[in-house]
């Protein structure tokens, strides 16, 4: 890399290209371009290496449509040198227009930052605590991050992406910081860091758990909101999103794009794909009281929505205050170009969308041919990475499940609360539970897509852990200092009479086989599974479900729990073991309760305690707590040829079931796999005939293979970590 100027008394711009947009290093020079349509002027503000200092400014020679650009010979332009933009144009909010010379803005397509960010009122375009209209002139620079330019060069050597299938896919959501903060086999100095995932002890945990994917929180670069500073908290989440580009300097020991191209080839060698939860809905500018930090002084009503009856007022669909215009050309080639990006240059395998019904707006209500959804859909380098839209936003059609594009898979929240529910106790049910297990049919079928269309969890980043599922009935958020108003109440969660931790061994015990249930039904659906980091040994956040600023001890996962948990994770690992023998488990079609070709046996059938299958009755008795899953030809022989059949027995109640087992294949005894009520006994290896009964007791499971089960299945789940 080229040193980078110290002086730049001799710098000047010729007129450079309007594309590629941002700064591009080309070997003999950086090209600047950034799309400011209202402008009438606008300057590159150059700094010194820590981004403290403003050294120059030189003003864009060119305009090319609605694009400013200008083009910085080296040995001026080089990699690694700092700069912002200031734009002169009008002011004038109530037509939409917000420009502000005195305000540095960052560019929008900036790949890395510098300097550092502070709350200051000198960041506000507009006077704070006073009316918009009138314009604040403090100098916003000292407190701005600046951009960066980046060599895109890396050796990736024989990277390329794992290509893992859909039906195979089984994905494990983490923070990256908090993943490794309290890892005890990770260097101090990579805790909480890019290199911190890359570590050969954290990657072979997760290959050895079983898991193919790593779904990070926002890694692009954010700030907390400005509430949050004055309390004393953290956005630790990062849904404040700052810069789309650029990888979050606070996850990095000194290079953020390095380090996070390290982490990803690290995860690749081990076949794990890596996927970005990105925030393409807002931005952290905020509302029209927010500051003005990048999009807003550029091109206020190309990026975002704008009230059409009050211009200085913005559309909130995100509930933080902005939503992107997706509808304009502008912001929808900026959200192409930034995941090209991120596929291309820092290979990526996929992305989960954050609000993802904002992306389906243009300016009139959600739909399934949005401009967004046809651009993503045209663009060759997206065409085979995994695309997985949170399926609502806060507008007044804002619950879309479903209703996403062919090729997008979807959060199934309904999974989440059917699955809760059920092990509750709640009543009426076994129909929605039914429905979830197979792959939510109802929901994906009509459109013509497959069981992979709806990620099953049962615990996400949002809300309670599965062990506080287990373990609260009510939410306990006050560390947020909201007076615990923040965060949903609708929880779905069963404390087994005791709120909070205890010492009951009984409360103990149940609390584990909950745990168990919960993770064996979401392990033996169908659809692609999504674990919460730490939930396959219990980690908890002591009742907080809404611990976005709790960038702490409450949020960090505790590995100390992990050796005290072994067998839980020995439980998931086998769970997950068993899911990738049984092709029965991830199916690209729906069950359909149809013959298979023996003739003897369906996909799927639902079985009552008594043994027969479940007639209308049996469907809509609202008392009943127990279901028994018949899972036919769940394995297929070396040579291809479907047999062994799976049986899944759920006892929701408060009282042991007894459930009357059907004829196995050839007459072969069914043979116990696990029970969730007896796995500290490890007292299993049962053998049970047709018509015999099996007890499972109350809030356990119990899963049944037959003879034609691989031997490694029947022979029963260990304790062997």
């Amino acid at each position: 890399m080229n040193a980078v100027p110290a002086d730049y008394s001799h710098a000047s711009l010729q007129a450079g290209s309007p594309q590629p947009l941002g700064a591009t290093w080309t070997g003999d020079g950086v090209n600047f371009a950034v799309h400011a349509s209202g402008a009438a002027r606008v300057e590159l503000c150059l700094f010194d290496d820590s981004g403290e200092h403003e050294l120059t400014r030189l003003v864009l020679p060119e305009r090319t449509e609605n694009v400013w650009h200008g083009f910085l010979p080296a040995p001026h332009g080089v990699p690694g040198i700092v700069y912002g933009y200031r734009v002169h144009g009008p002011y004038d909010p109530s037509y939409g227009l917000r420009h502000n010379p005195n305000k540095l803005l960052l560019d929008p397509y900036a790949r890395a930052l510098a300097g550092k960010f502070q709350w200051n009122p000198a960041l506000f375009g507009h006077l704070p605590d006073q009316p918009t209209e009138q314009i604040n002139t403090a100098d916003s620079a000292p407190y701005m991050y600046k951009a960066r330019v980046v060599h895109s060069e890396f050796a990736w050597s024989e990277d390329c992406p794992p290509a893992v299938p859909w039906r195979d896919t089984v994905i494990y959501e983490l923070h990256v910081k908090g993943f490794t903060k309290l890892h005890p086999a990770v260097p101090e100095r990579e805790r909480g860091k890019f290199l911190g995932l890359a570590q050969p002890a954290v990657i072979n945990y997760l290959k050895a758990l079983g898991v193919t994917a790593v779904e990070l929180l926002p890694v692009q670069a954010f700030v907390p909101e400005e509430f949050l500073a004055k309390r004393g908290l953290e956005n630790y989440w990062g849904y404040s999103s700052l810069a789309w580009f650029a990888p979050h300097p606070d996850y990095a020991i000194d290079d953020p794009v390095a380090e996070f191209r390290t982490m990803v080839k690290a995860l690749h060698a081990a076949g794990i794909e890596v996927i970005l939860d990105v925030v393409f809905n807002h931005t952290a500018e905020g509302n029209e009281k927010g500051p003005t930090l990048s999009w807003r002084g550029l091109d206020n009503a190309a990026y975002y929505r704008l009230d059409s009856t009050n211009l200085s007022r913005y559309v909130d669909r995100s509930g933080t205050g902005n939503t992107i215009a997706i509808g304009n050309a502008a912001a929808r080639k900026l959200i192409i170009d930034c995941m090209r990006y991120w596929v291309e240059e820092m290979h990526v395998d996929g992305f989960r969308f954050d609000l993802a019904a904002v992306l389906g707006r243009d300016n009139a209500p959600f739909r399934t041919d949005a401009a967004f959804f046809k651009a993503v859909a045209n663009e060759p380098s997206l065409r085979y990475v995994k695309l997985i839209a949170e399926p609502w936003d806060v507008g007044p059609d804002g619950y879309q499940l479903s209703h996403f594009p062919a090729g997008w898979s979807e959060w199934n929240d309904l999974y989440r609360d059917t699955v809760r529910g059920f092990w509750r106790g709640n009543p009426g049910i076994l129909g929605n539970f039914a429905e979830r297990f197979a792959g939510s049919s109802d929901l994906f079928r009509a459109s013509g897509r497959r069981p992979t269309a709806s990620i099953n969890y049962i615990a996400c980043h949002d809300g309670f852990t599965a062990y506080d599922v287990t373990a609260y009935e009510q939410k306990h958020n006050e560390a947020n200092l909201e007076e615990n108003r923040d965060g949903h109440n609708h929880n779905l969660s069963w404390n087994g009479g005791v709120e909070g931790p205890s010492d009951d061994p009984a409360i103990i015990e149940l609390r584990e086989r909950q745990i168990r249930n919960l993770l064996a039904t979401l392990l033996l659906s169908q659809g692609v599974p999504m674990l919460l980091a730490g939930d396959e040994f219990g980690r908890t956040q002591r009742g907080n479900n809404n611990a976005y600023c709790q960038d702490n001890e409450i949020s960090w996962v505790d590995w100390s729990l992990a050796e005290r948990r072994s067998w839980l994770i020995a439980f998931v690992r086998q769970l997950l073991t068993l899911r990738r023998y049984a092709a029965g488990l991830r199916r690209d079609t729906f069950l359909k309760g149809a013959r298979q070709v023996d003739r003897e046996h369906k996909d799927i059938s639902w079985r009552h305690p008594l043994g027969h299958e479940l007639n209308a009755g049996d469907w809509h008795d609202a008392d009943a707590r127990a279901i028994g899953v018949l899972i036919g030809h769940a394995f297929t022989d070396p040579y291809g040829t479907p047999n062994g059949h799976l049986l899944f027995l759920c006892n929701a109640g408060d009282q042991p079931c007894d459930f009357r087992l059907p004829a196995p294949t050839t007459g072969v005894v069914w043979q116990t796999v696990f029970d969730t009520a007896r796995w500290r006994a490890n007292d299993l290896g049962d053998r049970l005939g047709a018509g015999q009964n099996c007890v499972v007791a109350p809030h356990s499971c119990v899963l049944l293979a037959d003879g034609d089960a691989p031997s490694s299945i029947r022979s029963g789940f260990s304790l062997k970590t």
